[in-house]
């Protein structure tokens, strides 16, 4: 019942958990928190890349959503490395805010009309 009930919380609180040893990690070795972040934001870049890399291989094609998405990661990371400097250069983060903003939209657009959300015309149409 104990296995049962620990194996229950594990699942529910995964995400909890991992973000609770990446924490305790960083602070047992004393990186600053925004060195943590930053590392751990090129590490998800990597992951969109890699993914953006074995979609390629295995369909032959790019799809827009990964290459928008790498972007607006590596994006923010760069928004947080420019906010934690000790001399905060207020335009060129208005600048990247800005940039961010433009690819929300691209992606969001990729979402709308891309091939999958087009519907296909049916080509057993009666011909007059």
């Amino acid at each position: 019942m104990i296995e049962y009930n620990m194996k229950i919380f594990l699942q529910q609180y995964y995400a909890v958990i991992i973000a609770t040893v990446i924490f305790l990690a960083v602070m047992i070795a004393k990186v600053p928190f925004y060195l943590a972040v930053t590392l751990m934001l090129e590490f998800v870049v990597m992951i969109e890349v890699v993914r953006m890399i074995v979609d390629f291989i295995e369909r032959k094609r790019v799809q827009l959503r990964f290459v928008i998405d790498i972007f607006i990661i590596f994006l923010t990371r760069d928004v947080i490395i420019q906010v934690t400097q000790p001399t905060i250069n207020q335009e060129r983060i208005l600048f990247l805010l800005l940039v961010i903003f433009i690819f929300f939209i691209f992606r969001l657009l990729s979402l709308f009309f891309s091939p999958s959300a087009i519907p296909k015309n049916n080509k057993t149409q009666e011909i007059e």
